[in-house]
């Protein structure tokens, strides 16, 4: 049967003074009564038996009990308190009954409740005892006896510090596992913070570029509706196409967050774009009016997937920048550069760029998409540069370090 968090166990936690009051006050009494069955004959005969029970003895078994009441608050004092009555008990020649029971919970008390140093001048204080009933005793009792009284309080001591050891041990293990609790909850919220922040860089990605080329068409097609209406047409058209592409992308990325219950399907997942979607990339940038054009050197080579995914990314936002603030005449070179161990990608243009617009929100404050463009270079180790261009214009600038395949 388990015990209620209010039981009396509980309560008898919670006001160890008054279990161990009534523990010294039951061996007193038991002390008592047993030197009362004992206590008869001669105390001159040698080895014979004890002098008869008096209010002394009395008095002095219960002063060898009652330091257990006071056990939890200076249990090495209490030793001390409760051997002087022993001691005295032999000299005068009565029978103590069981009040040596009170000092070997005594210091069992100081084996668990105190440190090693402490519990070795208990123990030794109770064989000192031990020896001093003898001498004051008269060898009243024998040596034998007194030596098995040391054996046991030895054994008691010895039990006492086995059970201090397993506590610590087993609190060392509760505080090992909070703190693996705690460092998991930690990595926990870590991990979800960098996967907010990637989720949130690859939907300003997406959002940011294709909502960009759909006002830049839908801006062209406001223009020329009236004159030319095939030509909005076809801006329209681009702007819806746009618009489910977007659509496509943002389910593909946002799908990977939602649960089955939650979704009710499973979501469709695309597979990442990389730099192998640049010529449709450049393509659409034409479509929406920025006059782009771009160059791959080099041997092209299988990338990492994710230098893959960053190094369009970086393309992607810089030609999205260009295209809003280059101005409607601007001019955009996109170079990849295949090298031993390296991918360099550059991306330029001659537009009005170069007075800081790139770089910077309409709000003139940093913008999201490069500094996302920044956390990315920087996860694989490479160096970016981003700025005004010589002659006029902006560029964006990255370097990423490859593994030589060849080595």
């Amino acid at each position: 049967m388990r015990t209620s968090p209010g039981g009396p166990r509980a309560w008898l936690r919670a006001h160890p003074l008054i279990g161990d009051s009534a523990l010294a006050l039951v061996l007193a009494g038991l002390s008592i009564w047993t030197a009362v069955l004992a206590g008869t004959g001669d105390p001159s005969a040698g080895y014979g038996p004890f002098r008869t029970p008096d209010a002394l003895s009395a008095g002095l078994i219960t002063l060898a009990c009652l330091p257990v009441a006071a056990r939890r608050l200076r249990p090495l004092t209490m030793i001390c308190l409760a051997e002087i009555p022993q001691i005295a008990l032999a000299a005068l020649a009565y029978d103590g009954g069981l009040s040596r029971l009170a000092s070997l919970v005594l210091v069992y008390t100081v084996a668990t409740h105190r440190g090693l140093a402490l519990s070795l001048v208990a123990a030794a204080a109770s064989t000192f005892s031990h020896l001093a009933e003898v001498v004051a005793g008269g060898g009243r009792e024998g040596w034998l006896q007194q030596t098995f009284a040391v054996v046991v309080t030895l054994t008691v001591w010895v039990v006492g510090r086995s059970v201090r050891l397993r506590r610590v041990y087993l609190a060392e293990l509760v505080d090992r596992a909070e703190r693996l609790e705690r460092a998991r909850d930690a990595d926990t919220r870590a991990a979800r913070a960098e996967e907010r922040s990637r989720i949130a860089r690859e939907l300003h990605d997406v959002v940011a570029h294709h909502v960009s080329v759909m006002t830049v068409q839908a801006a062209a097609a406001r223009k020329v509706l009236d004159t030319r209406p095939e030509a909005a047409k076809d801006a329209l058209l681009a702007i819806e196409e746009m618009g489910r592409t977007a659509m496509r992308e943002m389910r593909g990325i946002v799908g990977v967050l939602r649960t089955d219950a939650e979704a009710g399907e499973v979501a469709e997942l695309a597979p990442q774009p990389g730099m192998g979607d640049l010529p449709g990339l450049v393509d659409q940038m034409r479509e929406a009016g920025l006059r782009a054009q771009l160059w791959v050197e080099g041997e092209r080579r299988e990338l990492p997937p994710g230098i893959d995914l960053a190094a369009y990314r970086l393309v992607q936002e810089a030609l999205t920048n260009s295209l809003r603030h280059a101005g409607p005449a601007a001019r955009a070179w996109v170079t990849v550069r295949h090298d031993p161990g390296e991918l360099t990608v550059q991306v330029e243009d001659n537009g009005i760029g170069a007075n800081g617009r790139l770089a910077r929100g309409s709000d003139d404050r940093p913008g999201h998409g490069l500094v996302g463009i920044r956390e990315r270079v920087a996860l694989y180790g490479g160096i970016l540069r981003i700025g005004p261009r010589q002659g006029g214009g902006f560029e964006v600038r990255a370097r990423f370090p490859l593994e030589d395949s060849h080595r």
